[in-house]
């Protein structure tokens, strides 16, 4: 990432993380904050403040993507 984008990159509050990584219905503020503790993802202390850019978000998310295994089945003959 280079500076041009980091300084456009959005800082979303804890509450907004939530909505982006779709666990505000279920668990609040708890599961970035658990992030947060953890060091599992970036994010900015602003003052007292804690501030997650957006592409932190999108990078957690590419991150824990899991893709599917193609698997291809050779024909067997039956004998």
């Amino acid at each position: 990432m280079n500076s041009t984008t980091a300084a456009a990159d959005r800082l979303l509050t804890v509450a907004e993380a939530a909505q982006r990584l779709g666990t505000w219905d279920t668990g609040g503020e708890r599961f970035p904050r658990r992030l947060i503790a953890q060091r599992r993802i970036r994010f900015v202390r602003v003052g007292r403040l804690v501030r997650i850019p957006e592409s932190a978000i999108a990078e957690y998310i590419q991150s824990q993507t899991v893709q599917p295994i193609t698997v291809t089945r050779r024909m067997q003959s039956v004998a």
